[in-house]
C-alpha cells in the first residue's frame, strides 16, 4: 500500500500515466502509461532499506537510473521531481519545491517480460541463449572490485537467510539442517571463492537477476531493475549473480532450461570455474526466495534449496562426444547434459565455441580458414582439456563436444579427468551421404564445417578409436543414456 503522505503524488502520477492502477511491490509503485512509465519509491523503512526521507528517495532513484542505464539506455530515461506550484498544485518537473521523485522509463509490453514468456512456454532455446549473452555482456562490462571477502559475505548472507526463514515460519528442523549443509559447503568452497575474488570475478553486479527483471527490448534480451539500495548485496561474484537466473529457470522450467543458459554463458565468457560454487549459490538464492514468498510457494523454493545441497554431493563424471562433422555431436551433448551430475546438469564444452570465443566473435559468426591452422587447433584442444579439468575438480560433470579426430586429442580429454572421475567416450558414425546432407542444411550453428571440410576429414585415418561407437544416422541419444546409466558416469 502506498503511504498516505504520498497518495497525492501517486494520484498525480496515475493521472499522467493514463489512469491505470499502479503495479505495486513492497518498495515501489509503478504507473504504466501508453508512452511513459513513472516509478515512485515508497516512503518505507524495512530494515534493510530506508526510503522514509525525501533525500533518500532522491538518492536511490538517481542510483537506480545510474546502475540500469548502461545496460538499458533506451528503457531508462531520467529522474524527474514532483514539485509543488505556488498555488499548491503538484506538477511533474515543475519549477517549485520538490516533494518527491519519480524515475521515468519507457513502457514494455506485458508479454515481453521473460517471466511472462516462461509462464506461457515461450522461452525458446534462442531466448535462453539471448539471456546468457545479455548477462555475459553485462558482466564483461563491469569493473572488478578488490577487497571483498566472498566467503565471509556468503556466510553472513546464509546466516541472515536462516534467521529470516525461521521468522517466516518455514519448518525449523529443515531450516537448521539446510543451514548446516550450507555452512559445510561454504567451508569447502572458501578457497575457490577467494581465488575467484583475486581473479577479478567480484564486481558491482545486477544483484536481482531473475526472469521478472529481464525483458525483450527492441528484440534483444535486456536486464533491468538492478538492485540499487545496497551496494554490498550487489557487489558479488558474477557467478552468484548468474545463479539467481539459473535458479529461477530450474525452479520454474526444470534442469534443461537452466542447463542451456549456463552452457551458453560459459561459452561466451569462458568462466567454467563458476560451477565449483554453483550448488551453494543456487541453494542460497532459492532459500532467499523461500522466505520472501512464504506459504506453499515458499515451501517449494525451500525444497529446491535443500535439493541442490545433498550430502554427499553427486560425483562428477566426464563424457566426450566425437566424430565427423554432421554426426550430431552437439545435439547428443546437449541432450545428455541436463541429467548428469549436480544441478543444473553437466557443463558442455564445445571446441567450436571455444574457438569463436578465442577470436572474440559470437558462436554463430563464421571464421576464416586461418582460424583452423594447426597451432590454433592445438590451442583450442588444450583449452578444452584445461576447462574440463577445472570444472571436474570443482565437482561438476562435463560433456566435451569436439571432433576428436586425432589420437592425441582423445588422449588429452581422457587425461583431463582427475583420479577417480569416471570417463565415457562416444564415437558417432553415419554414412557420408547422410553427413553431407546435414552439413549442407546447417544454419546458425557454431560449426564452420563445409562439405569440403567433411570430405577431407573423412579421408583421414583417425587411428584406433576405443570409444563406444553409436549409430548417428538413427537416434544415438537413447543408446547413450542407457550406456551412461549402466556405467559409473551416472549414479
Amino acid at each position: 500500500m502506498i503511504p498516505s503522505a504520498q497518495r497525492p503524488v501517486a494520484d498525480l502520477l496515475r493521472r499522467l500515466a493514463g489512469g491505470a492502477a499502479p503495479i505495486e511491490t513492497h518498495i515501489s509503485a509503478v504507473f504504466v502509461g501508453p508512452d511513459t512509465v513513472l516509478k515512485l519509491k515508497k516512503a518505507v523503512d524495512l530494515g534493510f532499506l530506508d526510503f522514509t526521507t525525501l533525500a533518500a528517495r532522491e538518492r536511490f532513484t538517481r542510483r537506480e537510473l545510474e546502475v540500469n542505464k548502461p545496460f538499458a539506455p533506451e528503457l531508462y530515461r531520467d529522474v524527474v521531481p514532483v514539485t509543488r506550484a505556488p498555488d499548491g498544485r503538484l506538477e511533474l518537473g515543475g519549477g517549485g519545491e520538490a516533494v518527491d521523485w519519480a524515475l521515468r522509463m519507457a513502457p514494455v509490453p506485458a508479454r515481453d517480460f521473460l517471466d511472462a514468456a516462461a509462464a506461457r512456454g515461450g522461452l525458446t532455446p534462442e531466448l535462453l541463449d539471448g539471456m546468457a549473452d545479455a548477462v555475459g555482456a553485462m558482466h564483461a562490462a563491469l569493473a572488478p572490485v578488490a577487497g571483498v571477502d566472498s566467503a565471509a559475505a556468503m556466510t553472513a548472507a546464509a546466516e541472515g537467510t536462516r534467521r529470516a526463514a525461521l521468522a517466516a515460519g518455514l519448518p525449523a528442523d529443515r531450516v537448521v539442517a539446510w543451514s548446516s549443509a550450507m555452512a559445510a559447503a561454504l567451508r569447502e568452497r572458501a578457497p575457490l571463492l577467494a581465488a575467484r575474488a583475486a581473479a577479478g570475478r567480484v564486481r558491482r553486479c545486477h544483484g536481482d537477476l531473475h526472469l521478472k527483471n529481464l525483458c525483450l527490448w527492441r528484440g534483444r534480451v535486456t536486464p533491468f531493475d538492478a538492485l540499487e539500495f545496497d551496494e554490498a548485496l550487489a557487489t558479488i561474484d558474477t557467478g552468484y549473480d548468474l545463479a539467481f537466473l539459473l535458479m529461477d529457470l530450474w525452479h520454474r522450467l526444470g534442469r534443461a532450461a537452466a542447463n542451456r543458459a549456463l552452457n551458453r554463458y560459459v561459452a561466451r565468457t569462458g568462466d567454467a570455474g563458476l560451477v565449483g560454487a554453483l550448488p551453494l549459490w543456487l541453494s542460497l538464492r532459492a532459500a532467499v526466495r523461500a522466505h520472501a514468498e512464504g506459504g506453499a510457494a515458499g515451501l517449494g523454493y525451500f525444497a529446491s534449496a535443500e535439493a541442490v545441497l545433498p550430502r554427499p554431493p553427486p560425483p562428477p563424471g566426464l563424457v566426450a562426444v566425437g566424430g565427423l562433422p554432421g554426426t550430431g555431436k552437439s545435439r547428443l551433448a546437449r541432450a545428455l547434459a541436463p541429467d548428469l551430475g549436480a544441478v543444473p546438469g553437466a557443463l558442455v564444452l564445445r571446441s567450436d565455441e571455444i574457438r569463436k570465443r578465442r577470436h572474440g566473435v559470437a558462436p554463430e559468426e563464421r571464421l576464416p580458414a586461418s582460424a583452423y591452422a594447426p597451432a590454433e587447433n592445438a590451442a583450442v584442444f588444450a583449452e578444452l582439456a584445461a576447462l574440463a579439468g577445472e570444472a571436474l575438480r570443482g565437482g561438476h560433470a562435463v560433456v566435451a563436444d569436439a571432433a576428436f579426430l586425432r589420437p592425441e586429442e582423445r588422449a588429452a580429454i581422457e587425461a583431463a579427468a582427475p583420479a577417480g572421475v569416471p570417463f565415457r567416450g562416444f564415437w558417432l558414425k553415419a554414412p557420408l551421404d547422410v553427413l553431407r546432407a546435414r552439413v549442407e542444411a546447417r544454419r546458425g550453428d557454431a560449426s564452420d564445417a563445409t562439405v569440403a571440410v567433411l570430405e577431407a576429414a573423412a579421408g583421414r585415418d583417425p587411428g584406433p578409436v576405443s570409444w563406444h561407437a553409436l549409430d548417428a544416422a538413427a537416434d544415438p541419444v537413447t543408446a547413450a543414456r542407457a550406456l551412461l546409466r549402466a556405467s559409473a558416469v551416472v549414479p
